[in-house]
């Protein structure tokens, strides 16, 4: 028997506590909470039954584990967009009799189960306990870690990017073209591995064995590309299949402006051209001077008031800008705060995280965005190493994280809009 005390410093034990605790908190949202709520406008009356884990590129994922692909070079939507690992997983779990919504949930949450104790490892292995549990605790209660317990590819992403990281790091190159190679089959922001890898080969000096490990890392999305060419006659397809979803690639400054206009004076006034609700600015306006004072003469106040004040001055701009608010902060705030950690956390990881904020800036529109921000398990180590200096912000951070997490959840399982 493990005593107490050092279970609790078991990094296993750690991992599941964090993935049991938070996907407690979903299930109760979707399953018992949501069932009960009336049937929103956009939506569907949620049920209590494994559907409402199923939604949005969940069905495609769907056709394509049950009746394969399909592909139109038109501008229509196609299966094809979507990258085959996933799929193929719950078409081989659906073989042992599995329908295909419990087979998706049991794929998904426990590869971000794993995810999350890999990440535990790395990261305790380089900085230490505190920080790896900071880091896990991060990656598991981000309110879109809701995607890590639905039917969508982010817990396979997390765990193959983050087991990719760990073995580069550690300079196991067998090990980096498996998970890379898994990755790229995946989802394509597992492309941004092989410039990472590339860069960071080049700078240390690694060998022959780390470049051809770092291209092999490609391997996924080749094998993919050579099906398409075979079955559809266009090795590109899944790229020709986005116009579907978007008409062109590029920075989306249009998408980026209203969005910031939603958070700065409001969702009715952008549509209107003017100010109309001039109570939604001028509340936004006090946040900002009330939070620039704050940090102005934070050292004035006990630690406690200090993050007890923006911690509602987070809540109340939430509140005001919304989704579009998360998605700034997410999107511009990881940017950010990846350039002030980057001597910190490995550089393999500096790199493929600037390398994937590219890929998302440049996709065409905002869509989703946030989403494929939270698939960037750097974001997670710098976080880690951050909050364990700052336990405190840690702890009302992770709150925040739980309020967003249960209605997202919610949101979900009523088939509305999220990410």
């Amino acid at each position: 028997m493990i005593p107490n005390k050092e279970l609790l410093k078991n990094g296993l034990f750690f991992g599941i506590a964090m993935w049991l605790s938070s996907r407690l908190i979903i299930v109760i949202a979707m399953l018992l909470i949501a069932p009960s709520l009336p049937t929103p406008t956009n939506g569907i009356a949620a049920t209590f039954s494994w559907n409402v884990f199923s939604a949005w590129d969940s069905i495609w994922y769907q056709i394509i584990a049950t009746f394969g692909y399909g592909y139109t070079n038109e501008y229509g939507q196609s299966a094809v967009a979507f990258f085959p690992l996933f799929p193929l997983l719950i078409h081989l779990i659906m073989r042992l009799g599995l329908p295909y919504e419990v087979a998706g949930v049991l794929l998904n949450n426990l590869a971000f189960l794993a995810a999350l104790i890999v990440l535990y490892f790395w990261v305790e292995e380089k900085y230490g306990t505190n920080a790896a549990r900071w880091a896990t605790a991060t990656l598991a209660w981000c309110p879109y870690s809701v995607y890590g317990t639905v039917i969508y590819t982010e817990g396979l992403f997390l765990l193959f990017t983050t087991a990719a990281l760990r073995a580069f790091d550690k300079q196991q190159y067998l090990s980096v073209a498996l998970w890379g190679a898994l990755s790229t089959a995946t989802r394509s922001p597992g492309m941004a591995l092989i410039p990472a890898f590339l860069f960071v080969s080049w700078k240390e000096r690694r060998g022959i064995k780390a470049y051809l490990a770092s291209l092999a890392v490609g391997l996924g999305v080749s094998i993919y590309s050579l099906y398409c060419q075979l079955k559809f006659g266009d090795a590109l397809a899944f790229i020709h299949a986005q116009k579907g979803w978007r008409s062109s690639a590029g920075f989306d400054w249009q998408g980026w402006w209203y969005n910031l206009m939603l958070v700065v004076i409001g969702p009715v006034n952008p549509q209107s051209g003017q100010i109309r609700e001039p109570l939604h600015p001028l509340l936004f306006t006090i946040c900002i001077i009330s939070g620039f004072l704050l940090w102005r003469f934070r050292h004035k106040l006990t630690s406690i008031k200090l993050i007890c004040s923006f911690s509602l001055l987070n809540l109340i701009l939430w509140l005001l800008g919304g989704d579009p608010y998360i998605k700034i902060l997410l999107v511009f705030g990881g940017i950010y705060f990846l350039w002030i950690s980057r001597k910190k956390i490995p550089l393999a990881a500096v790199i493929y995280g600037f390398c994937s904020f590219l890929l998302i800036l440049n996709i065409g529109n905002t869509l989703s965005v946030e989403r494929y921000a939270y698939g960037i398990v750097s974001l997670s180590v710098g976080f880690g190493l951050l909050l364990a200096r700052y336990p405190r912000w840690g702890y009302a951070i992770i709150g925040f994280f739980a309020i967003l997490i249960a209605t997202f959840a919610i949101r979900f399982s009523q088939d509305l809009w999220l990410a």
